[in-house]
């Protein structure tokens, strides 16, 4: 079998998987959010926070809890590092320098998951275990649960309530987020996925080029599919997902792409389920599809079909790619890790292309809605939603309305200042960092592939995605600090702007529909959101983009 026939089967399959689970998984989260009663095991998460679960909150009050929440395990997370020397299972590690062990704290929390540092010589087994693998958890719990309240938005009427943050984080995490955790370590431990405590300093296991080649152990699978799951980073490894302890075989890829994309694309399910209207929730996988599918064939075009002396000869651009996996499967994987928050790469996305790099900038800079990170991607495809149904009444001269909601000035307010806020800060922090020293220091090219290099950078983090182009440097002081920063109010912002549009939905009452509606479940309506999510990313990013990788490509 060819490599190109292989990589057929292995995105069809993925899609079929996909297709299959689509319906059962969405149905089963609707009845998670929807349900009233409570398991024994999270009445006593609720009495140990002090928590009232029949008690529901409105958009500010829930608004304040997520922040509270967020703050707590920011605070919790830099004290873990900074002490991890003086705890248990410290396997000799130092403790994380300061301005390291914050960029880090945000970087989990915000479900961003950056790494400016090798995990496997930086952090000690209880930092991955109780810091960064919880984070994985309930930082896509809050996701979620964010999501589910711009949901009810939609879904509720003449209401100021959006449900309660505690009961949906502690659902979203017990319910949903570790019993298919569990799974996947399972299958991942049985494709050769390390799982154990063994401390590098005393286990040597060969020989290399005359040198001893150690094992770096701990619990390595149960990690991975966390942070697969949870569509995160932050791998055990500083090489991710090409490493073998984490990602052995190419049907372990498969399962890892599959885990990333499974929840995304099931929650709009979710969603039409919860507003009465199955087929809105099909309208907007459609758009996510679509979107995706144009990504991966532009991706897999550029790095399967490249000019170039060395790319013609060897059939494809294999520079930084893995060759268990070969250019196709590694392409997938990109396109699904930076259509999502997902910070996991099993290749050198800066060995890619030019054109191939270039993609992987874009599918961060449509916001990550194609399907986007567990929970982010549908509520940000929805705020894109607002935004074109006001677009197109503004072309028939109507205001606007949404399953039954009309969008007046306050609601696009909220929406216009969501789509702004990651390109101001994508674009102010690129250019902060290339007119300084610092910034350029870190910098490994020159020219247009360096611009690239930390225009990505700054994207990946503000997108709270956490992938990186590995050519740029990222340890230094101010760099901890502003990408940390962005992370922060990338993830944070958007956030209560999203819980602000929710509250002022479901004050609203029903607007009756008439001949002049928009049908917000028909082609026209998924083509019209494919249209302006790619024009309004184009509009704002196009000039960064020619200056970065068009450059280096025309070049």
């Amino acid at each position: 079998m060819s490599a190109t026939v292989a990589g057929i089967l292995f995105i069809v399959s993925l899609v079929a998987a996909l297709a299959v689970v689509y319906r059962p998984l969405g149905d089963y989260m609707y009845r998670v959010y929807s349900g009233r009663s409570h398991w024994r095991v999270e009445r006593g998460i609720y009495r140990l926070v002090g928590a009232k679960p029949d008690a529901e909150q409105s958009w500010s009050v829930y608004a304040r809890s997520v922040l509270a929440f967020s703050v707590v395990g920011i605070l919790f997370l830099y004290l873990l590092q900074r002490l991890q020397d003086k705890l248990l299972l410290a396997i000799g590690m130092e403790p994380v320098k300061p301005d390291g062990a914050w960029n880090t704290a945000v970087s989990f929390v915000t479900n961003t998951n950056w790494q400016w540092y090798s995990g496997e010589s930086t952090m000690s087994h209880l930092s991955q275990m109780a810091g960064l693998a919880v984070q994985n958890f309930v930082s896509a719990a809050v996701g979620m649960a964010v999501a589910i309240a711009l949901v009810r938005g939609f879904a509720r009427r003449k209401s100021d309530h959006l449900g309660n943050f505690w009961v949906d984080l502690t659902r979203g995490t017990v319910r949903i987020l570790l019993p298919i955790a569990f799974v996947g370590a399972v299958l991942l431990i049985a494709g050769g996925v390390v799982q154990n405590f063994w401390n590098p300093a005393d286990h040597v296991v060969g020989t290399l080029g005359g040198g001893e080649q150690t094992i770096t152990g701990g619990p390595v699978a149960s990690q991975e599919a966390i942070k697969e799951l949870g569509t995160n980073g932050g791998g055990f490894y500083n090489a991710n997902s090409a490493h073998p302890f984490e990602n052995g075989t190419p049907w372990t890829n498969w399962i890892e792409i599959f885990l990333i994309l499974l929840i995304p694309f099931s929650l709009p399910r979710t969603f039409g389920r919860m507003v009465g209207q199955n087929r809105q929730g099909y309208a907007i996988a459609s758009v996510m599809a679509v979107i995706a599918v144009a990504s991966v064939v532009v991706t897999q075009v550029f790095q399967l079909i490249h000019h170039g002396t060395v790319p013609t000869a060897t059939g494809a651009a294999m520079e930084g790619v893995e060759t268990r996996f070969g250019v196709s499967n590694s392409g997938m994987f990109a396109s699904a890790t930076t259509l999502t928050s997902t910070g996991a790469v099993d290749s050198f996305h800066d060995s890619y292309t030019s054109i191939g790099g270039g993609m992987v900038l874009f599918n961060m800079m449509l916001g990550e809605v194609a399907p986007g990170g567990v929970g982010a991607g549908l509520y940000g495809m929805l705020v894109l939603a607002v935004i074109t149904v006001f677009v197109a009444g503004l072309m028939v001269g109507r205001t606007p309305e949404y399953l039954g909601k009309k969008i007046g000035a306050r609601e696009i307010k909220l929406a216009s200042m969501y789509f702004l806020v990651t390109p101001a800060l994508v674009l102010a922090g690129s250019a902060v960092a290339v007119a300084n020293g610092w910034g350029r220091e870190g910098m490994a090219n020159t020219g247009a592939h360096g611009l690239s290099e930390v225009m990505y950078a700054f994207t990946s983090a503000s997108n709270n995605n956490g992938s990186a182009f590995a050519g740029l440097t990222v340890s230094s002081v101010e760099y901890n600090t502003a990408l940390g920063l962005c992370m922060a109010l990338g993830r944070f912002i958007p956030i209560v702007l999203v819980l602000a549009l929710a509250g002022s939905l479901a004050r609203q009452g029903t607007a009756p529909q008439s001949d002049g509606t928009l049908p917000t479940y028909k082609p026209q309506f998924v083509g019209l959101v494919v249209g302006v999510t790619i024009i309004l990313v184009a509009l704002t990013f196009l000039p960064a983009l020619a200056l970065g990788p068009l450059a280096e490509g025309i070049h």
